[in-house]
Order: C-alpha cells, then sequence, then structure tokens
C-alpha cells in the first residue's frame, strides 16, 4: 500500500503544476478578459429583412463596394494590385466572396454605415485628429438606409461560401491575411503549404530574381502597412503557441480592451469564423498536436499497465519477506 500512496502523491502533485501552476503562470503573463462570445453587444441589431437581389444593386452600384473591393465569386477581380491598394488606403481592402460567412452581420451593416464605429477606431479617426477612415460611410441611396444596408448584408451573405463549408485557411485570410504573415511552411495532412505573405502564399520560384521581385512587393506592401497602423502587425506562425486561444480570441473580440488607443481595428468575425481562425493557427503553430496527443495517451496507457504489473511483481517477490 506504500508503493500505492507515493504513486497517488506523485500524481497529484503532477497533476497540480500542469493543471494550475501553468495556466496560473499564463494568466500573470497576459493581461486576462474575459469575452462575450463575439456578441457584438454595443451594435446594434439588424432590424430589416434583406433582400440580396437588391443589395446586389447597392453593392455593385451606390453603395460602391466594387470600387474598391473585389469579389471573385460574382467575377470580379480587385480593382487594384495589393502593393497599389496598400499604397492607397493603408491596407489591401478584402475581397467579400467570404465576408457575409466570416464576418457577424450586424458589425458588417455597422461597418457599411459607419467604418471608423464598427472597427473601434474612432480614437484615431475623428474631428479632432482631422483624420477619416479610409473607408468611406454608406449614406444611402434616398431610400430607407437601414433597409438599404440590410439588403447589402443580405447580398454578401447569399454570394458567401455556406458556413458549413468554411474553411480555416479561408477565415484567416479574409479576417487575418491582409495585415499579418505567417513565415512558416507547414505541414498538414501530408501536403506543405507554402508561407504566407500580406499579399498571399509565396510562390515556389525557379529564378531568384522572380523570389526577389516578389519579395520587393511584399517589402512595399509592408512599409504602406507600417505607415498606415503604426507598426507592423507580428507574425503569426508561434501565436498560438506564445499567447494560446484564449488571448487571441478575447484580443481579436476587442482590441482595444487589451491595448487601449492600439491602431488594431475590431475584427467583426462570428464565433464560427473566430474558431476557423484559431484552427489555421493550431494547424500551422502545432500541426502535429494530433499526433502528440495521441502518443500521449498510449504513454499514459502504457505507464498506467505497468504500474499495475510493477506492483503485482514486487508483490509476488516480496510476499514471504512481509
Amino acid at each position: 500500500m506504500k508503493e500505492l500512496f507515493i504513486l497517488a502523491v506523485v500524481t497529484v502533485f503532477t497533476l497540480l503544476t500542469y493543471w494550475l501552476v501553468e495556466p496560473f503562470a499564463h494568466s500573470q503573463m497576459h493581461k486576462h478578459l474575459e469575452g462575450e462570445g463575439f456578441a457584438y453587444k454595443d451594435l446594434p441589431a439588424l432590424t430589416k429583412k434583406g433582400d440580396a437581389a437588391r443589395g446586389k444593386d447597392l453593392v455593385m452600384g451606390a453603395g460602391a463596394c466594387a470600387g474598391c473591393h473585389g469579389i471573385k465569386v460574382a467575377g470580379m477581380p480587385a480593382p487594384m494590385d495589393a502593393v497599389t491598394a496598400a499604397q492607397s488606403y493603408g491596407v489591401n481592402p478584402p475581397d467579400l466572396s467570404n465576408a457575409g460567412a466570416v464576418f457577424d452581420p450586424k458589425f458588417l451593416a455597422a461597418l457599411i454605415k459607419n467604418p471608423a464605429h464598427a472597427l473601434m477606431l474612432e480614437h484615431k479617426y475623428n474631428e479632432k485628429s482631422g483624420k477619416t477612415y479610409p473607408m468611406p460611410q454608406f449614406y444611402g441611396a434616398g431610400g430607407d438606409m437601414d433597409q438599404e444596408v440590410a439588403d447589402m448584408v443580405a447580398y454578401l451573405q447569399s454570394i458567401a461560401v455556406p458556413k458549413d463549408k468554411l474553411t480555416p485557411d479561408m477565415a484567416f485570410e479574409t479576417a487575418c491575411g491582409r495585415c499579418h504573415a505567417i513565415h512558416y511552411e507547414y505541414n498538414l495532412d501530408g501536403k506543405m503549404h507554402p508561407a504566407w505573405t500580406q499579399i498571399g502564399e509565396k510562390p515556389a520560384f525557379k529564378h531568384k530574381q522572380d523570389e526577389l521581385a516578389f519579395e520587393m512587393k511584399v517589402a512595399n506592401y509592408d512599409d504602406a502597412l507600417t505607415k498606415y497602423l503604426g507598426t507592423l502587425p507580428p507574425d503569426l506562425s508561434m501565436y498560438i503557441r506564445s499567447r494560446g486561444e484564449h488571448y487571441i480570441k478575447t484580443f481579436v473580440e476587442d482590441p482595444q480592451a487589451y491595448l487601449k488607443g492600439t491602431a488594431m481595428p475590431r475584427v467583426g468575425v462570428t464565433a464560427e469564423a473566430a474558431d476557423k481562425v484559431i484552427e489555421h493557427l493550431e494547424n500551422v503553430g502545432d500541426s502535429k498536436r494530433h499526433i502528440r496527443e495521441e502518443v500521449g495517451r498510449n504513454v499514459m496507457i502504457f505507464i498506467f499497465i505497468f504500474a499495475i504489473f510493477a506492483i503485482l511483481w514486487k508483490k509476488e517477490v516480496w510476499k514471504d519477506l512481509h
């Protein structure tokens, strides 16, 4: 019984160290905030039922969305290349093909009406600073503005990939990929995925001069982005390992709660899209996690079985000496 008692004590202290000390250390290293589950309670709910057909006319016409944004799913490429767009606006406007699947409808409506407010950037873009957000507000097309905005949101939702078909790559590219790079190549399901830059995946180049030309484009984009935000957003290759899921989710939901005055906008993703972004970061930063978890479980099972046989063997060997 003494051996069982010692084993129990060691097990308890090991679990205490892993489940209490390590999370406590993280809570001290990083500010800990509780999110609202991407409910965006400060934004008004949509009160009108949108009509996608009317919304298409507004997006393509009076809403002027197609003047800055590409909509590849509708056969409309971006009006500028990424570098030129960043030099014009500070950052490349996102393609709107999957905006309706990635972003919360309340957020989309607020973004159309008042971008600086929806993005929580009114501290930077206001009358006192004299700065206006690069994306202009929509002032309506002469009808019921709330109805028109609901129609535009309905159109964006109608062209987007179904939510159950939204992949982690799609969610990351739409929500994060225009500001954040992922410099690590990663192996997922036996397939190597290339590094991600703010202007897209880094191709495999046959000639060095082509690679240098691409890197020059990335450098020019980064220069424009740094000027726009004040600093170059961090590479996210290992962020899931260094910050953890809770920190990333709550930071994305409300950056101002962590860094008052930060230039990073509120992203406005849905809870489902946030999970997809986290999954993508896990695929990059910890692509072997499923294998590691399986090996860890098997090792624990082995240790448990081995402990039973060790105890039985010890009793058999020492039974005449007790």
